[in-house]
């Protein structure tokens, strides 16, 4: 596969992606780090290291808006819950396991 076919699909499949989360407003960000390892805030933090990479201009709130598919104000607004004591404490487990395999 050349570099140019290579950068078209993994932009396709950046896009499918965004468009699925888009879908999925019920998913929460603190569940997708619980499942995933990332959420659409570490999505819009690589697209603006890429923006960076690639010296266009973006800034974050930008970044938050390609993924979000909104303003992120308006999406955490609508859409965003507040984490229950369940997620807090599964996240917080995670994230422990994770320092003591990187330690």
């Amino acid at each position: 596969m050349n570099p140019q076919t290579q950068t078209e699909l993994e932009a396709a499949a950046f896009r499918s992606l965004v468009k699925h989360l888009d879908t999925r407003k019920d998913v929460q960000n603190i569940d997708l780090m619980i499942l995933a390892g990332f959420c659409r805030n570490c999505m819009s933090k690589w697209l603006l290291a890429a923006a960076d990479e690639q010296s266009v201009a973006m800034n974050y709130d930008e970044a938050r808006e390609h993924v979000y598919c909104m303003p992120y104000g308006e999406w955490k607004e609508y859409h965003q819950l507040p984490a229950t004591e369940e997620q807090i404490k599964t996240f917080s487990a995670m994230e422990k396991a994770k320092e003591a395999v990187n330690s």
